[in-house]
């Protein structure tokens, strides 16, 4: 804890620990290991050598899980780092007070269990700062704890860091020695700026050093592989029967690096997170993809976003998904299913009862893609949170459905229905069932050519409801006057309101436009009409 003085506002940093908070840190938790508790009165009492080495192995354990959040989820002042590293500490603890003493023989120590505290998981993670080019020299440098021995090291990241066919050599050593230890490999963005020559080369380097490891979690993002890549990494990829966990996004993975995936991953039985955003997959990959959907009946996580899918591969990932009975969330935003694909999605989705969010943003939808989704889900996933399904030409005609999926959906707490083309009737139809919801936090109808009218009736359903966070209702067509009564009505709550800065409230609809032209010219006309005798 450091305090800034010298006539300076006061600020106070909770997160990173200074090196004598977390050495009185270790010093505590050996004493507590060490003197008699009701614990240690039932397990019995480390000594304080045996006690020592756990307790610094604890205190790593837990820093590097909180500053791993911290460095994600910064919450300014890092308390929240704090309780989860305090949390970690307590836990660990407890786990080596109840194991008790590990006993001795001939005056050596009894190696641990892979279970104990002594080898818990810890991550391994180069990826802090900027990005920067690594060669043989630093690698040696930079990777050396991870040649400790007896180091626990279960989870390693090296991205963000371009390895040289030097460093990856040096790196090969290493993860040949730890492969059966590691669970968790990220080696997102690890080539970045290479020659292709040379990627491929890194990329062959690390997949044979990996070869024959059983890893949970593999993250292979932002390497730019399309198939030469891909098939770089074939050693790794067909060795793996464990991995619950794949990530291939941003990694310009066209039609025939999508054939590759689905060649190079036989084993998908325990697979419940595929990643595979921003691609340029196209139909003819989705074709490839939807095998491997096809073959992971257990996945619960799917992102297929931005691949450039159409109709003819949103069907086929759609009968793919089919399989998928435990799919909690399904992100598709992004592509070109168009009806088509949307009524096919309709079907797959009947059958996903533990789904929790779904993404089908610009997907082309319109408003018979939309009834066949929302009238699916209303039937299915009873515990569904999050809805979203913005930029897909929805009108009011289709507002009666998704009302009636959200009546049937108590548990949903975020709506997205922006870019669409709702207007006042749309946004009325959906206030009436908004108000009766318990749930619901946050709303977002942006976009959607709606006036004053309808959004009174969007803010009165909502303003009064209990832990209710946020509505979006910018971008529409709503009056200054209309504006005021806004914040009149969201007065006690101002943060509930979102901005309202691209509101146009003179914006009209372009059909009124055309019709209002139309009619101009006809009068214009008409006033010119000669009638002969």
């Amino acid at each position: 804890m450091e305090l800034n003085a010298q006539h300076k506002p006061f600020s106070i940093k909770l997160w990173p620990p200074s090196q004598n908070t977390r050495q009185t840190l270790v010093e505590r938790m050996t004493n507590n290991l060490t003197t008699k508790s009701i614990f240690t009165e039932k397990y019995g009492t480390l000594d304080k050598d045996e006690a020592e080495e756990n307790a610094k192995r604890i205190e790593d354990v837990a820093f590097d899980t909180a500053n791993l959040f911290y460095e994600k989820e910064p919450d300014g002042d890092g308390g929240s780092a704090v309780q989860l590293y305090a949390k970690e500490c307590s836990k660990l603890l407890l786990e080596v007070l109840k194991r008790g003493p590990i006993k001795k023989d001939s005056g050596e120590d009894v190696a641990t269990s892979d279970n104990s505290t002594a080898h818990s998981e810890s991550i391994f993670d180069i990826s802090k700062g900027q990005r920067a080019f690594i060669e043989a020299d630093e690698a040696q440098e930079l990777l050396k704890p991870l040649k400790e021995p007896g180091n626990s090291f279960t989870k390693i990241c090296f991205s963000n860091r371009s390895f040289g066919v030097g460093a990856a050599l040096v790196a090969q050593t290493i993860l040949v020695s730890l492969k059966d230890q590691l669970k968790e490999v990220d080696l997102s963005d690890f080539i970045a700026g290479r020659p292709e020559a040379e990627a491929l080369d890194v990329m062959n380097i690390f997949s044979a050093a990996l070869e024959g490891s059983a890893l949970k979690y593999l993250n292979l993002s932002d390497n730019a592989l399309g198939e030469k890549g891909v098939r770089a990494f074939g050693a790794l990829l067909k060795s793996q029967n464990c991995l619950e966990e794949l990530y291939l996004m941003n990694d310009g993975i066209s039609k025939e690096a999508a054939k590759a995936v689905s060649e190079l991953i036989p084993s998908t039985e325990k697979l419940k997170v595929l990643h595979f955003h921003n691609n340029m997959t196209g139909d003819e990959g989705a074709l490839a993809i939807a095998e491997v959907v096809k073959r992971s009946h257990f996945l619960e996580d799917f992102r297929c976003s931005s691949t450039r899918i159409g109709a003819e591969g949103g069907v086929a990932l759609s009968d793919a998904l089919e399989n998928c009975a435990g799919m909690k969330k399904l992100d598709l935003r992004d592509n070109m299913f168009g009806v088509e694909g949307g009524v096919s999605l309709s079907k797959a989705l009947t059958k996903h009862a533990e789904l929790r969010e779904i993404y089908l943003s610009y997907l082309n939808l319109e408003d018979e893609g939309a009834i066949a989704i929302v009238n699916a889900l209303k039937d299915s996933a009873p515990h569904l949170e999050v809805l979203e399904m913005s930029g897909n030409d929805i009108t009011a005609d289709a507002v009666p459905a998704i009302a009636a999926c959200i009546e049937a959906k108590q548990s949903l707490v975020k709506l997205i229905l922006a870019e669409n083309e709702l207007k006042d009737e749309g946004a009325t139809q959906l206030s009436k069932v908004l108000e009766g919801h318990i749930q619901l936090k946050e709303i977002d109808l942006s976009s959607n050519q709606i006036s004053w009218e309808g959004a009174q009736k969007l803010a009165l359903s909502v303003v009064e409801k209990a832990g209710f966070k946020f509505l979006n209702i910018n971008g529409n067509f709503i009056s200054n006057e209309g504006i005021d009564e806004l914040m009149d009505i969201f007065k006690n709550s101002p943060d509930r309101l979102g901005p309202l800065d691209d509101n146009d409230p003179d914006g009209k609809d372009d059909d009124d436009d055309e019709t209002e032209g139309s009619e101009d010219e006809l009068e214009s006309k008409m006033k010119n009409l000669a009638v002969d005798d």
